[in-house]
């Protein structure tokens, strides 16, 4: 297996240290580079392959969440922070994991593998692509959906309808409700704008499993969602 090329983000040289010994005992890992600043790190992520971003979160001038906002392509990310109030708002960034300091071996090695898996799984859909199974410019058939430790490939076909529960994203499909922690901002952005739509604040509705227009609420089987007022006119021009 190809190695995961890692980059260390952090203020503090004791932190830098500790994450290069445990980098160093895995040998599916690499460390490239270890920084002491979010603009160091910018500067090798703009030159040098990095698969897996260990962040620290509290540092000066630039925090790491406010780092990780200005990255388009973002690599696997673990945040590494001695402030758990900072978790969910990472989640919502969609970060693999979350190494609240001071954080052990067997720890950081469960963060590794669940990155490992998520990198996996892009690399295997890179591959399908540059082998010519896929064109790159056929519509995505999945997206991945992290949920309670799981890396979950759900078929975009199989998504009717997704709720937002203030830091949480709910996906309803046949088999049941998946949650994540997730925007519907962000999956409004990333989701294919001809397969779903948003249908107000909390609502995001994939357009062919839209039943009925009833009022101000969209039918889908037995559930009945609410259309806001800024999205009726969009609602009514792409579906009806």
């Amino acid at each position: 297996m190809k190695k995961i090329k890692c980059l260390v983000v952090d203020d503090e040289e004791l932190a830098r240290t500790l994450l290069e010994n445990y980098i160093g005992r895995l040998p599916q890992l690499e460390l490239i580079q270890k920084c002491k600043d979010p603009i160091e790190a910018n500067e090798v992520l703009q030159h040098k392959e990095i698969n897996l971003l260990f962040l620290d979160i509290q540092m000066p001038e630039l925090t790491g969440i406010q780092f990780l906002k200005t990255l388009k392509a973002k690599p696997a990310v673990i945040f590494t922070t001695a402030y758990s109030e900072y978790a969910v708002e990472g989640y919502s960034l969609d970060v693999t994991d979350y190494l609240l300091k001071p954080f052990s071996f067997e720890r950081f090695l469960q963060a590794v593998n669940k990155a490992s898996e998520w990198i996996r799984l892009q690399r295997a859909d890179n591959q399908t692509i540059n082998e010519g199974l896929i064109n790159v410019n056929t519509p995505k058939e999945f997206i991945l959906v992290k949920s309670e430790h799981k890396i979950h490939r759900l078929r975009l076909k199989d998504i009717i309808f997704i709720q937002s529960m203030r830091e949480y994203v709910a996906y309803y499909t046949p088999n049941g409700r998946i949650l994540s922690l997730q925007s519907l901002k962000g999956l409004e952005i990333d989701l294919p704008s001809s397969q779903f739509l948003r249908i107000h604040k909390s609502y995001i509705v994939a357009i062919e499993k839209v039943d009925t227009l009833e009022g101000n609420q969209i039918i889908i089987g037995k559930e009945k969602l609410p259309i806001g007022a800024s999205y009726r006119e969009r609602v009514l021009k792409k579906i009806f």
